[in-house]
């Protein structure tokens, strides 16, 4: 039986992240059903299973990867932007964040050094403030 199974799949594209993604939003849509009762979280799950099974039994490599490929550009970049407003806290104890008034470059000045001028490192523009 493992070898039919096998021998079924060589040859198909599989299971990748975005399959895994959309099974666990499927099961989301369920359970969601289960205490709403809106037939539209039941519609939503089966045709998201639908479109899993058809990646996952697909022969086309080519498309199935740069869909996957789409999908992990997108959770990247949401990714980056938490952690870069995670170090922006993190930072803000320390540090100032300055934007240059010419070019909008952040610049990030140490905290508790009184009435500085700044220069940007950009666009060589100055410009005073107070850490």
């Amino acid at each position: 039986m493992k070898r039919r199974f096998m021998d079924f799949m060589s040859g198909r594209y599989g299971a990748d992240q975005l399959s895994r993604f959309m099974l666990g939003v499927c099961v989301v849509c369920i359970v969601l059903n289960l205490f709403t009762h809106i037939r539209g979280f039941y519609l939503l799950s089966l045709v998201l299973i639908g479109i899993c099974y058809f990646r996952m039994l697909s022969r086309n490599f080519a498309k199935r990867s740069a869909e996957n490929e789409k999908y992990l550009n997108i959770v990247w970049k949401i990714k980056r932007k938490f952690q870069q407003t995670k170090n922006r806290v993190v930072q803000s104890k320390d540090f100032h964040i300055y934007k240059c008034p010419s070019c909008g470059q952040k610049i990030r000045i140490p905290r508790g050094k009184g009435k500085i001028c700044i220069t940007c490192p950009k666009c060589r523009q100055e410009f005073e403030k107070k850490s």
